[in-house]
């Protein structure tokens, strides 16, 4: 694995981050640079349909589908149609299909926007292919280990990395939503705790990637924690409890989990309002990232908002997070700052990004807008 410090003192210097100011946190304004950004890469969309790499030209994969659970969340914040009408010709287009593996949390994400969907004027037909692929996955439960060996394929089937706690969870919970049958709820819930059991670090309150990085460490000797891995785990902590009925034993499980981790988070937010892509580096030296400060700042916001995090402790993180976003936007609505595909802390620099980025960006902008904040004075 290279080096962290390598990586920093490697033009680093040259690509120093815009410092980020106090941005207008109030509805109308993140609204608007949410619809900013979402048009940029609405716009750029077709580029990456022809990307030579495939998770990123998969319209059903991994790195389209965290988009377009962005893009949802900005459809109902919008007045504007083309970004609810985008997710209605994804669906279209794909005819409503997860991705080819049947198993794989990743392959599961679109499957979120699918369920917007059907709400959304698209009905049931957005829905029975999700459906039937749920169904056979009941019908045949994967019963493999979740130790991560090489590229993980052995494990996969079931959700051994952090990041599938995103991915695949809320789309279980979703259905049982809508269609009221527990089962697909009591699946999301049993495999929710074996991640979590394999994958939770109950001394620092943060979730492993997985579990090759039980022993690893970085340069400065701290446990090495993803910034994007963990992202992924509190935003998708923030989606399964707000699918849960109040009451629900498991949903006052992960609420105390992500109040444990609301807690660490904000001890290590960096001053700029990022957080590092490797969580417990030196925060004097890390890197800004967005991918994570996005999804953080979308956990943290919708929190305060959900009665589950203390308003006059919080908002100030959702603050700084806000203006460290703002300031990864380019002028044109590009975000920057977003590390590349990965498993693990990586470079980035402010000219770095990616759909999934966006999508992250776009939940925290819509969430930040349900705060209602004024400016700061």
């Amino acid at each position: 694995m290279t080096s962290l410090k390598s990586l920093l003192l490697t033009g680093a210097l040259a690509l120093l981050p815009v410092m980020a100011q106090a941005a207008d946190p109030s509805p109308s304004a993140a609204i608007a640079l949410a619809e900013k950004v979402g048009d940029y890469q609405l716009a750029t969309l077709a580029g990456e349909q022809g990307s030579k790499d495939a998770r990123n030209a998969d319209p059903t994969g991994w790195v389209q589908g965290a988009l377009f659970v962005g893009l949802s969340a900005l459809a109902d914040h919008s007045e504007r149609p083309e970004f609810k009408q985008a997710i209605m010709a994804r669906g279209a287009a794909t005819g409503w299909a997860l991705g080819a593996r049947t198993y794989d949390a990743d392959d599961y994400v679109i499957g979120q926007s699918y369920l917007w969907a059907a709400t959304h004027g698209a009905g049931d037909a957005a829905i029975a292919p999700t459906r039937a692929r749920l169904d056979a996955v009941l019908a045949n439960p994967p019963k493999n280990d979740l130790t991560f060996v090489d590229d993980g394929k052995t494990c996969r089937d079931r959700w051994c990395w952090a990041d599938a706690l995103f991915m695949g969870p809320a789309v279980w919970l979703g259905m049982t939503k809508l269609t009221h049958d527990p089962a697909y709820a009591d699946y999301a819930k049993s495999e929710f705790e074996a991640t979590t059991a394999k994958l939770y670090d109950k001394d620092e309150h943060l979730y492993y990637r997985d579990s090759r990085f039980f022993t690893r460490r970085d340069d400065n000797g701290q446990k090495l924690f993803w910034s994007r891995g963990d992202g992924w785990v509190f935003a998708g902590l923030a989606n399964m409890i707000r699918l849960l009925p109040e009451g629900d034993p498991e949903r006052a499980r992960m609420v105390a989990i992500f109040r444990q981790m609301a807690v660490k988070l904000k001890a290590i937010q960096k001053a700029d309002g990022y957080w590092s892509p490797s969580l417990l580096s030196d925060p004097k030296t890390s890197l800004p990232e967005s991918s994570g400060t996005g999804f953080y700042t979308y956990g943290f916001a919708w929190g305060i908002k959900a009665g589950i995090l203390d308003a006059a402790a919080y908002e100030p993180v959702v603050r700084k997070g806000w203006d460290a976003l703002t300031a990864s936007v380019h002028p044109d609505g590009k975000l920057g700052y977003v590390q590349p595909v990965s498993d693990r802390p990586d470079a980035v620099t402010y000219d770095d990004t990616q759909l999934y980025g966006v999508g992250a960006f776009l939940l925290a902008a819509t969430a930040v807008a349900d705060l209602d904040l004024p400016p700061e004075k």
